[in-house]
């Protein structure tokens, strides 16, 4: 199964793609919507951005998210217990399987793995 939205990342957009993505596992959730998240915090609020969502072919769910600077790249934090910000990626790298970046002239997907048994709500929970 793929599923492909484009949409602006905006605060309003993060609920909404949780909305499409409501037939799948809170983790799949969960990741796909702290990515989005990451750009409009790193990249900026309103760009477009293309999400997707597919089953690899050994067995796991793959969440790309693509936006069209190159440049912000995602790093993995460690924030302590004061800091407001800087647990999304950490977030994600516990979740997934595994995770990283492909850069383009223009654009970078970042995107992760998780399993794919607890891919889809209700299959494997």
């Amino acid at each position: 199964m793929t599923l492909e939205l484009r949409l602006l990342a905006t605060p309003k957009a993060v609920p909404e793609l949780r909305h499409h993505l409501r037939h799948h596992t809170y983790d799949v959730r969960l990741c796909a919507t702290e990515l989005v998240t990451n750009v409009i915090d790193h990249v900026g609020e309103g760009t477009p951005v293309t999400v997707r969502v597919l089953d690899t072919a050994d067995g796991h769910t793959r969440i790309e998210v693509t936006d069209p600077d190159p440049r912000a790249l995602p790093l993995l934090l460690r924030a302590t217990a004061t800091d407001e910000h800087g647990r999304g990626m950490a977030l994600l790298d516990a979740l997934a399987r595994r995770w990283g970046v492909e850069q383009g002239a223009d654009r970078k997907t970042v995107w992760c793995e998780l399993d794919g048994l607890n891919s889809l709500a209700g299959k494997g929970c």
